[in-house]
């Protein structure tokens, strides 16, 4: 079964996330969304980390503010790729805090990194890993990539080359 677990530090950064569900629905990709707080859950991390294999997930989106410590932090629990979305917060450093919390992480723990509040481009990467090993999956992937062919090329049409 192909289930992405999405998690986010606080209900504030759902706005955000949102791009990542929609886009995996899209997709027909089954969803679970929760809020996990690496600083104030810190059980809760624990057990989603240690356990999202087994609850039937093939990829973790985790998408965080400020220091950003929940993408690294399921990294070291999950055997599963994690996906880290850095979110420009109330509280960031102009989002950059966020960054370089989950584009650094040490040996031995990647996470994938997109860039700043692109959670779109986490559950097309997600879809990507899935579509690896799922015709299905893939085939919606290409779908989509023909369709953004397209508007270009149709944008190319539309607008005035001698200025």
């Amino acid at each position: 079964m192909n289930k992405i677990g999405i998690i986010m530090g606080s209900t504030s950064d759902l706005p955000i996330m949102q791009d990542a569900i929609d886009i995996l629905k899209g997709f027909d990709i089954q969803v679970e969304v929760d809020i996990v707080s690496a600083h104030r859950t810190p059980e809760k991390l624990f057990d989603y980390g240690k356990n999202a294999h087994e609850r039937g997930f093939s990829v973790i989106i985790a998408g965080a503010g400020g220091a950003a410590h929940l993408p690294g932090m399921i990294a070291s629990l999950s055997p599963l790729p994690v996906i880290g979305v850095p979110i420009k917060s109330h509280n960031s450093i102009d989002g950059w805090d966020s960054v370089l919390s989950i584009l650094q992480m040490p040996g031995g723990v990647p996470v994938a990194t997109v860039a700043l509040n692109g959670a779109k481009n986490a559950g097309i990467l997600a879809a990507q890993i899935l579509g690896a090993n799922d015709k299905s999956v893939l085939d919606k992937i290409i779908a989509y990539k023909q369709e953004l062919k397209i508007k270009v090329e149709e944008g190319a049409k539309n607008i005035d080359k001698k200025q």
